[in-house]
Protein backbone atom coordinates (compact mmCIF):
# COMPACT_ATOMS: atom_id res chain seq x y z
CA UNK A 1 0.00 0.00 0.00
CA UNK A 2 1.23 3.43 -1.28
CA UNK A 3 2.25 4.85 2.09
CA UNK A 4 1.07 8.68 2.15
CA UNK A 5 3.40 11.70 3.33
CA UNK A 6 7.37 12.14 2.29
CA UNK A 7 8.53 11.59 6.19
CA UNK A 8 6.07 8.27 6.89
CA UNK A 9 8.22 6.97 3.33
CA UNK A 10 11.59 8.16 5.06
CA UNK A 11 10.57 6.03 8.44
CA UNK A 12 9.97 2.86 6.52
CA UNK A 13 12.11 2.86 3.46
CA UNK A 14 15.57 3.83 3.52
CA UNK A 15 16.45 7.01 1.61
CA UNK A 16 20.24 5.52 0.40
CA UNK A 17 21.64 2.03 -0.33
CA UNK A 18 20.07 -0.16 2.78
CA UNK A 19 22.84 -2.00 4.76
CA UNK A 20 22.97 -5.53 4.42
CA UNK A 21 22.23 -7.24 7.67
CA UNK A 22 22.80 -11.09 8.40
CA UNK A 23 20.18 -12.84 10.30
CA UNK A 24 21.38 -14.10 13.56
CA UNK A 25 25.00 -11.77 13.17
CA UNK A 26 26.35 -12.56 16.88
CA UNK A 27 26.57 -9.58 18.92
CA UNK A 28 29.61 -7.54 18.67
CA UNK A 29 30.07 -5.73 21.53
CA UNK A 30 33.73 -6.37 23.72
CA UNK A 31 36.60 -3.29 23.71
CA UNK A 32 39.63 -4.51 22.24
CA UNK A 33 41.05 -6.62 19.44
CA UNK A 34 39.49 -6.80 15.40
CA UNK A 35 37.15 -4.14 14.81
CA UNK A 36 34.12 -5.75 13.17
CA UNK A 37 33.19 -4.34 9.42
CA UNK A 38 30.11 -3.20 11.06
CA UNK A 39 31.62 -0.59 13.04
CA UNK A 40 31.07 -2.27 16.43
CA UNK A 41 33.50 -1.95 19.16
CA UNK A 42 36.17 -4.58 18.48
CA UNK A 43 35.76 -8.45 19.80
CA UNK A 44 37.91 -9.59 22.46
CA UNK A 45 40.67 -12.28 21.42
CA UNK A 46 40.75 -13.36 24.96
CA UNK A 47 37.50 -14.63 24.84
CA UNK A 48 38.37 -17.18 22.48
CA UNK A 49 39.02 -20.18 24.50
CA UNK A 50 36.05 -19.88 26.55
CA UNK A 51 33.96 -20.09 22.78
CA UNK A 52 32.78 -16.24 23.49
CA UNK A 53 34.45 -14.83 20.70
CA UNK A 54 31.05 -12.63 20.01
CA UNK A 55 28.65 -13.24 22.66
CA UNK A 56 25.74 -15.37 22.04
CA UNK A 57 23.12 -13.65 19.55
CA UNK A 58 19.52 -13.41 21.53
CA UNK A 59 17.39 -11.69 18.23
CA UNK A 60 14.46 -13.65 17.88
CA UNK A 61 12.01 -12.78 15.41
CA UNK A 62 8.49 -13.01 14.87
CA UNK A 63 6.50 -12.21 11.35
CA UNK A 64 3.67 -9.46 12.21
CA UNK A 65 1.98 -7.49 8.80
CA UNK A 66 3.24 -5.14 6.31
CA UNK A 67 5.86 -2.78 6.85
CA UNK A 68 5.29 -2.94 10.63
CA UNK A 69 6.21 0.79 12.64
CA UNK A 70 5.03 1.83 16.27
CA UNK A 71 5.58 -1.29 18.69
CA UNK A 72 4.36 -0.35 22.27
CA UNK A 73 4.17 -2.61 25.47
CA UNK A 74 0.71 -2.91 27.31
CA UNK A 75 2.15 -4.80 30.54
CA UNK A 76 1.87 -8.39 28.69
CA UNK A 77 1.94 -8.11 25.22
CA UNK A 78 3.53 -6.23 22.57
CA UNK A 79 1.79 -4.32 19.78
CA UNK A 80 2.57 -3.58 16.35
CA UNK A 81 1.20 -1.09 13.86
CA UNK A 82 1.58 -2.84 10.39
CA UNK A 83 1.18 0.51 7.95
CA UNK A 84 1.03 -1.26 5.09
CA UNK A 85 -1.75 -3.67 6.16
CA UNK A 86 -3.69 -1.65 8.00
CA UNK A 87 -3.91 -4.16 10.80
CA UNK A 88 -2.34 -4.10 14.48
CA UNK A 89 -0.69 -6.91 15.56
CA UNK A 90 -1.26 -7.99 19.37
CA UNK A 91 1.95 -10.53 20.38
CA UNK A 92 2.16 -12.36 24.18
CA UNK A 93 5.75 -10.81 25.07
CA UNK A 94 6.85 -13.70 27.21
CA UNK A 95 6.76 -16.09 23.94
CA UNK A 96 5.75 -14.07 20.66
CA UNK A 97 3.00 -16.37 20.29
CA UNK A 98 0.32 -14.30 18.15
CA UNK A 99 -2.57 -12.96 20.18
CA UNK A 100 -4.81 -11.64 17.49
CA UNK A 101 -4.19 -9.61 14.25
CA UNK A 102 -6.54 -6.57 14.18
CA UNK A 103 -8.23 -4.91 11.09
CA UNK A 104 -8.59 -1.58 11.21
CA UNK A 105 -10.22 0.56 7.48
CA UNK A 106 -8.51 0.58 4.47
CA UNK A 107 -6.03 3.43 4.14
CA UNK A 108 -5.58 3.88 7.96
CA UNK A 109 -1.84 3.23 7.77
CA UNK A 110 -1.63 2.91 11.27
CA UNK A 111 1.45 4.54 12.34
CA UNK A 112 1.93 5.20 15.99
CA UNK A 113 1.14 3.09 19.33
CA UNK A 114 0.35 4.03 23.29
CA UNK A 115 -1.02 2.41 25.58
CA UNK A 116 -3.21 4.18 28.44
CA UNK A 117 -3.37 1.62 30.67
CA UNK A 118 -5.99 -0.28 29.97
CA UNK A 119 -6.52 0.50 26.34
CA UNK A 120 -4.73 0.68 23.19
CA UNK A 121 -4.03 4.05 20.64
CA UNK A 122 -3.16 3.53 17.38
CA UNK A 123 -2.04 7.17 15.12
CA UNK A 124 -3.66 6.24 11.72
CA UNK A 125 -1.44 8.05 9.35
CA UNK A 126 -3.62 7.81 6.20
CA UNK A 127 -6.73 8.39 7.96
CA UNK A 128 -6.61 11.63 10.14
CA UNK A 129 -7.65 9.78 13.21
CA UNK A 130 -6.45 7.53 16.02
CA UNK A 131 -8.30 4.25 16.88
CA UNK A 132 -9.03 3.40 20.63
CA UNK A 133 -8.51 -0.59 21.11
CA UNK A 134 -9.33 -2.38 24.15
CA UNK A 135 -6.13 -4.37 25.09
CA UNK A 136 -7.77 -7.71 26.17
CA UNK A 137 -9.74 -8.42 23.18
CA UNK A 138 -8.50 -5.30 20.63
CA UNK A 139 -11.98 -4.58 20.41
CA UNK A 140 -12.66 -1.37 18.90
CA UNK A 141 -13.75 1.53 21.28
CA UNK A 142 -13.75 4.20 18.65
CA UNK A 143 -11.80 6.50 15.73
CA UNK A 144 -11.34 9.98 16.78
CA UNK A 145 -10.34 12.69 14.30
CA UNK A 146 -7.22 14.92 15.02
CA UNK A 147 -5.11 16.36 12.62
CA UNK A 148 -3.32 15.38 9.21
CA UNK A 149 -0.96 12.89 9.38
CA UNK A 150 -0.92 12.07 12.48
CA UNK A 151 2.52 9.93 13.27
CA UNK A 152 3.01 8.85 16.82
CA UNK A 153 1.75 9.15 19.77
CA UNK A 154 2.30 9.29 23.84
CA UNK A 155 0.43 9.11 27.26
CA UNK A 156 0.26 11.61 29.56
CA UNK A 157 -1.57 9.64 32.63
CA UNK A 158 -4.56 11.44 31.76
CA UNK A 159 -4.52 12.06 28.10
CA UNK A 160 -3.51 11.29 24.41
CA UNK A 161 -0.88 13.37 22.64
CA UNK A 162 -0.44 12.58 18.60
CA UNK A 163 1.95 14.26 16.66
CA UNK A 164 0.17 15.59 13.33
CA UNK A 165 2.84 15.96 10.95
CA UNK A 166 0.72 17.41 8.18
CA UNK A 167 -0.46 20.31 9.80
CA UNK A 168 1.95 21.44 12.25
CA UNK A 169 -0.52 20.69 15.25
CA UNK A 170 -0.48 18.12 18.75
CA UNK A 171 -3.76 17.12 19.45
CA UNK A 172 -4.57 16.43 23.22
CA UNK A 173 -7.45 13.91 23.79
CA UNK A 174 -8.92 12.99 26.85
CA UNK A 175 -8.40 9.06 26.80
CA UNK A 176 -11.60 8.35 28.93
CA UNK A 177 -13.56 9.10 25.87
CA UNK A 178 -11.58 10.66 22.93
CA UNK A 179 -12.37 13.97 23.61
CA UNK A 180 -10.66 16.47 22.14
CA UNK A 181 -8.96 18.84 24.69
CA UNK A 182 -6.63 21.22 22.48
CA UNK A 183 -4.75 21.72 19.28
CA UNK A 184 -1.67 23.03 19.69
CA UNK A 185 1.13 24.19 16.95
CA UNK A 186 4.44 22.31 16.51
CA UNK A 187 5.50 23.11 12.86
CA UNK A 188 6.34 19.47 11.27
CA UNK A 189 5.70 17.70 14.28
CA UNK A 190 6.72 13.83 14.37
CA UNK A 191 7.70 12.24 17.65
CA UNK A 192 6.39 12.25 21.16
CA UNK A 193 6.85 11.81 24.68
CA UNK A 194 6.26 12.59 28.30
CA UNK A 195 8.70 13.44 31.03
CA UNK A 196 6.10 12.67 33.88
CA UNK A 197 4.97 16.42 33.99
CA UNK A 198 5.64 17.89 29.86
CA UNK A 199 5.28 16.86 26.88
CA UNK A 200 8.22 16.73 24.41
CA UNK A 201 7.39 16.63 20.55
CA UNK A 202 10.40 16.58 17.81
CA UNK A 203 9.75 18.65 15.14
CA UNK A 204 11.48 17.34 11.78
CA UNK A 205 12.85 20.59 10.88
CA UNK A 206 15.56 19.86 13.52
CA UNK A 207 14.36 20.88 16.73
CA UNK A 208 12.39 19.71 20.31
CA UNK A 209 9.24 21.46 21.81
CA UNK A 210 8.85 21.13 25.37
CA UNK A 211 4.96 21.21 25.86
CA UNK A 212 2.78 22.07 29.21
CA UNK A 213 0.48 19.29 29.43
CA UNK A 214 -1.94 21.50 31.38
CA UNK A 215 -2.44 24.03 28.24
CA UNK A 216 0.10 23.05 25.71
CA UNK A 217 1.87 26.16 26.14
CA UNK A 218 4.99 25.83 24.69
CA UNK A 219 7.78 26.31 27.49
CA UNK A 220 10.66 26.38 25.17
CA UNK A 221 12.21 24.87 21.74
CA UNK A 222 15.82 23.47 21.56
CA UNK A 223 17.84 22.54 18.41
CA UNK A 224 18.55 19.02 18.24
CA UNK A 225 19.88 17.68 14.28
CA UNK A 226 17.96 17.76 11.16
CA UNK A 227 15.46 15.57 10.69
CA UNK A 228 14.49 15.00 14.41
CA UNK A 229 11.80 12.01 14.90
CA UNK A 230 11.83 9.57 18.02
CA UNK A 231 11.93 10.73 20.97
CA UNK A 232 12.62 9.30 25.11
CA UNK A 233 12.78 10.28 28.33
CA UNK A 234 15.26 8.57 31.02
CA UNK A 235 14.10 9.47 33.88
CA UNK A 236 16.70 13.14 33.73
CA UNK A 237 17.15 13.99 30.40
CA UNK A 238 15.28 13.67 26.76
CA UNK A 239 17.20 11.76 24.09
CA UNK A 240 16.38 12.40 20.37
CA UNK A 241 16.75 10.77 17.45
CA UNK A 242 18.22 12.61 14.31
CA UNK A 243 17.44 10.77 11.48
CA UNK A 244 18.94 13.41 8.79
CA UNK A 245 21.58 14.36 10.72
CA UNK A 246 22.96 10.95 11.46
CA UNK A 247 22.98 12.03 15.34
CA UNK A 248 21.42 11.65 18.62
CA UNK A 249 20.61 14.56 21.25
CA UNK A 250 20.83 14.50 24.70
CA UNK A 251 18.74 17.12 26.71
CA UNK A 252 18.53 18.18 29.69
CA UNK A 253 14.63 17.92 30.80
CA UNK A 254 13.98 20.11 33.53
CA UNK A 255 15.73 23.25 30.75
CA UNK A 256 16.31 21.48 27.64
CA UNK A 257 20.35 22.01 28.03
CA UNK A 258 21.85 20.14 25.29
CA UNK A 259 24.18 17.43 27.16
CA UNK A 260 25.56 16.25 24.05
CA UNK A 261 25.27 15.46 20.68
CA UNK A 262 26.47 11.79 19.55
CA UNK A 263 27.00 10.28 16.36
CA UNK A 264 27.02 6.23 16.04
CA UNK A 265 26.86 6.09 12.47
CA UNK A 266 23.13 5.30 10.17
CA UNK A 267 20.10 7.11 10.34
CA UNK A 268 18.74 7.04 13.82
CA UNK A 269 14.49 6.39 13.80
CA UNK A 270 13.17 5.18 17.03
CA UNK A 271 14.16 5.37 20.43
CA UNK A 272 13.98 3.93 23.92
CA UNK A 273 15.03 3.44 27.43
CA UNK A 274 14.91 0.33 29.18
CA UNK A 275 15.67 1.72 32.65
CA UNK A 276 19.75 1.14 32.02
CA UNK A 277 20.81 2.33 28.23
CA UNK A 278 19.33 4.37 25.31
CA UNK A 279 17.90 1.59 22.64
CA UNK A 280 18.51 3.44 19.01
CA UNK A 281 17.03 2.25 16.10
CA UNK A 282 19.30 3.39 12.98
CA UNK A 283 20.70 0.97 10.58
CA UNK A 284 21.64 -1.21 13.09
CA UNK A 285 20.55 -0.92 16.86
CA UNK A 286 22.71 0.28 19.28
CA UNK A 287 23.00 0.04 22.79
CA UNK A 288 23.71 3.36 24.56
CA UNK A 289 24.99 4.23 27.97
CA UNK A 290 22.84 7.52 29.34
CA UNK A 291 25.62 8.95 31.32
CA UNK A 292 28.10 9.57 28.68
CA UNK A 293 26.69 8.89 25.35
CA UNK A 294 28.94 5.75 24.96
CA UNK A 295 28.35 3.09 22.69
CA UNK A 296 28.37 -0.25 24.61
CA UNK A 297 26.78 -2.84 22.10
CA UNK A 298 25.26 -3.13 18.53
CA UNK A 299 22.97 -5.52 17.09
CA UNK A 300 21.60 -6.76 13.91
CA UNK A 301 18.04 -7.74 13.59
CA UNK A 302 15.73 -9.91 10.96
CA UNK A 303 15.59 -7.46 8.01
CA UNK A 304 16.55 -3.94 7.10
CA UNK A 305 15.57 -0.38 8.64
CA UNK A 306 14.99 -0.81 12.29
CA UNK A 307 12.02 1.79 12.54
CA UNK A 308 10.32 1.39 16.33
CA UNK A 309 11.25 0.78 19.31
CA UNK A 310 10.05 -0.84 22.81
CA UNK A 311 10.38 -2.55 26.47
CA UNK A 312 9.18 -4.91 28.07
CA UNK A 313 10.61 -4.92 31.24
CA UNK A 314 12.82 -7.60 29.94
CA UNK A 315 13.36 -7.56 26.58
CA UNK A 316 13.80 -4.88 23.84
CA UNK A 317 11.49 -4.86 20.78
CA UNK A 318 12.56 -3.25 17.29
CA UNK A 319 10.36 -3.13 13.92
CA UNK A 320 11.87 -3.66 10.72
CA UNK A 321 10.64 -1.66 7.20
CA UNK A 322 9.65 -5.31 6.22
CA UNK A 323 7.23 -7.66 8.13
CA UNK A 324 9.11 -8.20 11.26
CA UNK A 325 9.41 -7.41 14.47
CA UNK A 326 12.27 -8.57 16.89
CA UNK A 327 12.83 -9.23 19.99
CA UNK A 328 16.64 -8.99 22.32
Amino acid sequence: MKIRGAVCALLLVSLGAAAVFIPGRAQETSVSGRRPSNGAPPANPLKVALLKWYPANQTTSFDVGNLPGGVAFDGENIWVANTGSDTVSKLRASDGANQGTFNLYTGAEPLGVAFDGANIWIANSGGNDVTKLRATDGTKLGDFTVGKLPYFLAFDGENIWTANHGDGTVSKLRASDGKTLGTFPVQAAIGVAFDGKNIWVTDYLGFVYKLRTSDGKILGSFKTGGGSVGVAFDGANIWVANYQGGTVSKLRAKDGANQGTFNYGGSPRGIAFDGSYIWVAADSVDQVRPSDGALVGRFQTHGPQPIGVAFDGANIWVTNGTHFVNKM
